[in-house]
């Protein structure tokens, strides 16, 4: 009897070493991306009896994978982590509420993370996403930075790297990180997407579509390739291709900007003026400041006949002595159509003009006051204090602008942007020397387009049209494929009389299909 005990013992699996080899292969599944794979022998060594606080963490990041945040939350949240794992189940309550908006709770969830572990080169991947996230950017560059170093081979963070990379020097810059990535791991479907995406930007088509195949084969129906096709299609003047790629993405990109911005143009080409109009406008309800929409908005419900409510979607923006002239056309077009000659004959005129205008502000259509006490809930909410800031120049208080800039800009310090709003509040008052000292420190940080457009409109300004030219060749150099820093230099190219330049470059737009619309 003793001895049929023994064998049966022996027989058994001992618990721990069942939850030893759950773990070891749920952690295989997941350095592969695979959350169904790995929440099944998880979820198998709990029915025989291991702690579930010893499967908490690695569950909820199965769960993640698979995009359930609900059970997620239920699971990461329902319970304490063994010891062995708690600061994995901190990292992956901050990555739940990352990927829910929530900020500070994520920020917290990190920071007991790094007290209990502070050499996972994952978690400051997060960190550095959580901080670019909240307008961070220098810091977002620290924690990735910190991330590479401690993991060097680490695709997450040489992607992330990279990313960043792009947003503070451009697209050339970005392409080792992602290259080094693929040398570790040549198939990972993330980095091949940001690969491709930045070939794409850079106007290197073939490489582009070669990365695509790529991922294609990688990872059969990926929706980042197949959108990716749809902008070289659509670039290349293929609408109907466009739009048949596009159609297979189905609602994946419906909230992405660049996507809604796409489906607009190859509605709008398609002759379907009246679903461009849906696209356009909920992007423009999402991004108030997106000017190239906005005009794209007026000139889709202005070719419907809807003169009157293309007139009311161009807003203030037309009274600007900035307005680019191509909304100024439409504008004007839809006002003559509303049956006010008088104002359309006017903004006409004024697109006929020669020459270009400098910035300005942006109005808010709010009054001071009640700026005012929304900025005095959360003086420095950049939510509140960008408005506020807008109403202030609007009034012609620009020093207490100014001081309300500089306020947020110290206490985001490593936010370009609020360096860039610092900078355009001392535009108003006429200190465009120090507008530029703000601007040319948020490029030390982020140098993207918004930031090359001021800094080159107030080089012009100042008289150092050379210095504002050497500017945006250093852009190009970086993101060659960019229309709106071509145009720049373009503009550069006419104004020292270089009109053959000029015109070289129209012709290179127009070949890459960056035209209007119509």
């Amino acid at each position: 009897m003793a001895a049929l005990v023994l064998t049966v013992l022996a027989a058994a699996p001992v618990r721990g070493d069942a939850s030893a080899d759950a773990l070891a292969k749920a952690r295989a599944a997941l350095a592969k991306g695979d959350g169904i794979a790995a929440e099944a022998p998880l979820r198998e060594a709990v029915r025989k009896g291991a702690p579930l606080d010893s499967m908490r963490a690695d569950l909820g990041e199965a769960l993640l994978l698979q995009g359930d945040r609900r059970e997620a939350r239920k699971l990461l949240y329902g319970g304490d982590f063994s010891k062995a794992t708690a600061a994995h189940g901190w990292h992956m309550r901050g990555r739940l509420d990352l990927a829910e908006g929530q900020l500070p709770a994520a920020g917290q969830a990190f920071d007991h993370a790094l007290r209990l572990d502070a050499s996972d080169a994952e978690l400051w991947v997060d960190i550095a996403r959580l901080r670019f996230t909240g307008g961070e950017q220098a810091q977002a560059i620290e924690a990735a930075d910190r991330a590479v170093k401690l993991g060097p081979k680490d695709p997450r963070a040489l992607e992330l790297r990279g990313l960043l990379m792009r947003e503070q020097f451009g697209l050339y810059a970005a392409l080792p990180w992602f290259e080094a990535g693929l040398r570790v791991v040549p198939n990972d479907p993330g980095l091949l997407g940001e690969y491709a995406a930045t070939l794409g930007d850079m106007g290197q088509y073939k490489a582009m579509l070669v990365v695509c195949r790529k991922l294609t084969e990688v990872e059969p129906g990926n929706l980042r390739a197949l959108y990716l096709q749809a902008v070289l299609a659509a670039r290349a003047g293929q609408t109907n291709l466009a739009r048949k790629i596009m159609l297979q993405t189905g609602k994946a990109f419906e909230n992405m900007p660049a996507a809604m911005l796409l489906n607009g143009i190859l509605e709008y080409r398609a002759g379907n003026a009246n679903l461009a109009v849906g696209h356009f406008d909920r992007l423009v309800r999402m991004q108030p400041d997106n000017l190239q929409a906005r005009m794209l908005l007026v000139r889709s419900l202005q070719r419907q006949g809807l003169n009157a409510e293309a007139a009311e979607a161009a807003g203030l923006w037309p009274i600007q002595a900035s307005a680019p002239p191509y909304l100024l056309t439409v504008t004007g077009n839809a006002y003559r159509g509303a049956g006010r000659k008088a104002d359309g004959e006017g903004l006409l005129a004024r697109a006929n003009e020669i020459g270009e205008h400098g910035a300005e502000g942006i109005h808010s259509d709010q009054p001071l006051g009640a700026l005012a006490l929304n900025y005095a809930d959360a003086p420095n909410f950049a939510g509140n204090a960008v408005p506020y800031i807008r109403g202030l120049i609007a009034a012609g208080d620009e020093q207490q602008a100014i001081a309300v800039a500089d306020r947020l800009r110290l206490a985001n310090p490593g936010a370009a942007d609020a360096w860039l709003l610092s900078g355009d509040a001392r535009l108003a008052t006429g200190d465009s020397l120090g507008a530029l000292d703000n601007y040319g420190r948020a490029a030390l940080i982020r140098f993207n387009l918004p930031t090359l457009l001021r800094i080159d409109d107030t080089m012009r300004m100042l008289g150092r049209p050379a210095d504002a030219n050497a500017m945006v060749a250093r852009y190009l150099r970086q993101n060659p494929g960019s229309p709106q820093a071509l145009k720049l230099l373009a503009f550069g190219r006419q104004a020292r009389g270089d009109t053959q330049g000029a015109a070289q470059i129209e012709t290179i737009l127009r070949a890459r299909g960056f035209r209007n619309p119509s």
